[in-house]
């Protein structure tokens, strides 16, 4: 592969310098605008960096305002069962900083927040996210440092609310048929199917 872009100077060579825009929007506390973004944001991707040196990024949903802002500086996010792989979890513990990208639905702009985070089981903070009785597996803390919101284009470009861009289910196969193929298993993809139709019923909070 040649004419590769390896040095920021290569690609400064290529971009334009930021305009003071987008600069400026970069904010180092959440304000009342972000604030009410988070409260209503019900989804949001969190990227972590792997000791191995590959960076993760794994998605996060809930209720809207699943994801707590603790004040000015500080937001609270809730673990909740999963396949207990803990990826995003165990690259804390080796890397604290992370990058997390919230979403609105119908909503083309986005919110960025980048900050270093912890993982507790603070009695106080596992309460705050009790659902049915059930308490969170731990709470991650993040410090936010910087927090700006992102444009248009991405969502834009890629229609993602639109309803005409929404891909028929049937053009790919099940999820359950997907990983049998992928794990070369001996199982019914129907079996599969519906053991994860069982664990989303039975294990969501």
């Amino acid at each position: 592969m040649t004419d590769m872009l390896e040095t920021e100077a290569d690609l400064r060579g290529i971009y334009p310098q930021p305009g003071a825009g987008a600069v400026q929007k970069q904010l180092a506390i959440i304000d009342p605008h972000s604030r009410r973004f988070i409260e209503l944001s019900p989804f949001l991707c969190i990227g972590t960096s792997r000791p191995d040196g590959l960076a993760d990024v794994s998605p996060r949903g809930g209720e809207p305002g699943f994801v707590h802002v603790l004040d000015d500086t500080h937001l609270a996010m809730p673990d909740r069962p999963g396949n207990n792989r803990l990826d995003t979890l165990t690259n804390v513990t080796h890397s604290s900083a992370v990058g997390l990208l919230f979403f609105l639905p119908g909503f083309d702009e986005m919110l960025r927040v980048n900050g270093i985070a912890r993982i507790t089981m603070e009695p106080e903070l596992m309460a705050r996210f009790m659902v049915d009785g059930k308490a969170p597996r731990s709470v991650m803390v993040i410090e936010a440092k910087e927090v700006y919101l992102h444009c248009t284009k991405a969502l834009k470009r890629s229609a993602l609310w639109s309803p005409e861009a929404l891909v028929p289910r049937e053009a790919m196969p099940s999820f359950g048929q997907m990983l049998r193929d992928q794990m070369k298993l001996a199982v019914p993809a129907e079996a599969i199917d519906g053991a994860l139709r069982k664990d989303e019923r039975d294990n969501l909070y």
